[in-house]
């Protein structure tokens, strides 16, 4: 169940997250509560999976390379894949669509010899051949959204 300060940390802290060597204490100052307590609200939205990280997102191309990658996974090893995939550091997020492409993610690295070096190994460990799909014209979409908690 959601409490009032999960509610709080999903909405105000989608894109405002602090850039500090401290940011967890700092939104625990802006709460009024502990860093412990914030710590311990981010893993419970986790291990619920409310949340899959924490992290940066970086714009295309600016530092270093990226990609979208496609695969085309059967329904019931989708998760397995999934999982295979997250694991990576370079894949900034993945998420299932509805196509025979059911698996799309974004991946970043410091070279094209890294991002062709992470796309083979990912489709070494997972059996499945990954189609990339190069960004060729750059568009904005603001992926935070105000959460809706009527109850």
């Amino acid at each position: 169940m959601l409490t009032p300060m999960h509610k709080q940390l999903l909405n105000d802290y989608q894109q405002d997250f602090p850039l500090s060597p401290t940011p967890y204490k700092d939104i625990a100052l802006s709460l009024g509560i502990t860093e412990d307590e914030v710590l311990l609200a981010f893993n419970e939205l986790a291990n619920e999976q409310f949340i899959s990280r924490i992290g940066s997102i970086i714009v295309p191309n600016h530092i270093g390379v990226s990609t979208l990658v496609a695969m085309a996974i059967p329904n019931e090893q989708l998760q397995i894949v999934a999982d295979i995939v997250s694991h990576y550091p370079e894949v900034n997020h993945n998420y299932e669509r509805e196509n025979r492409f059911n698996l799309w993610f974004v991946l970043i690295a410091k070279d094209d010899e890294d991002l062709q070096s992470v796309i083979e190994a990912i489709e070494i460990e997972s059996g499945f051949k990954a189609m990339q799909l190069p960004l060729l014209e750059d568009y904005f979409i603001n992926l935070g959204f105000e959460m809706d908690f009527d109850d």
